[in-house]
């Protein structure tokens, strides 16, 4: 694949151009397009192999981003130059589509205390300095399992993809105030799961 052309905005000794440049950009070179797979395609896979598996993570963030080449016309730069929350809204549509396999792999944590993500030190480093981690995974996982698939995601999002919750908000198209009413709820059960514990709160953005 032929490499994009010199950004024409960027001058040699400047910092990389943002997100929101780069898609700008894509509309006359769409090589510049593979520069935001290179930025996100990584910790996306690691997220939707985490909810998913590895075999759909692999197609999921294949469509994420054919989805997100076709529509960048309606990226909206005014909205944030950050692409994460416009991504992750497009990988959870496609997750959406595979609700009973999450919860299939939920149940499966729950039943061996064996998270692969975990095992990759992709997110909750310290989780066996707070609580022993496989009963954290087991208990978290069966919390996990019982959400609603809304507040699930919203969860998900803030612990896992370390959005905001204003960047939840935009990925999913909703208010700030329903991210905080899933949020709250979806924590009441963890919470209770693992006995006043919440390593979900470990990469939270605050707003």
């Amino acid at each position: 694949m032929p490499e994009p052309s010199a950004c024409p905005e960027q001058a040699p000794s400047a910092a990389p151009p943002d997100d929101a440049a780069i898609i700008e950009w894509s509309a006359s070179d769409p090589q510049a397009f593979a520069i935001l797979y290179d930025r996100h395609a990584a910790p996306l896979h690691r997220y939707v192999a985490r909810r998913l598996g590895e075999g759909v993570a692999d197609d999921i963030v294949a469509d994420t981003f054919l989805a997100a080449f076709g529509n960048r016309a309606r990226f909206d730069p005014r909205a944030s130059s950050d692409a994460r929350p416009w991504l992750y809204g497009i990988a959870a549509n496609l997750i959406g589509k595979h609700t009973r396999s999450e919860v299939r792999m939920l149940r499966a944590y729950a039943r061996t205390g064996a998270d692969p993500v975990l095992t990759q030190q992709a997110t909750f480093e310290d989780a066996s300095s707070r609580v022993d981690s496989a009963i954290a995974t087991r208990d978290l996982a069966r919390a996990l399992a019982t959400l609603a698939k809304g507040d699930r995601e919203v969860l998900l999002l803030i612990a896992w993809a370390d959005l905001s919750y204003a960047e939840v908000a935009t990925a999913l198209g909703i208010p700030v105030g329903t991210v905080r009413s899933r949020l709250n709820r979806a924590r009441i059960r963890v919470r209770a799961a693992l006995g006043g514990n919440d390593p979900t709160s470990r990469h939270e953005v605050p707003l």
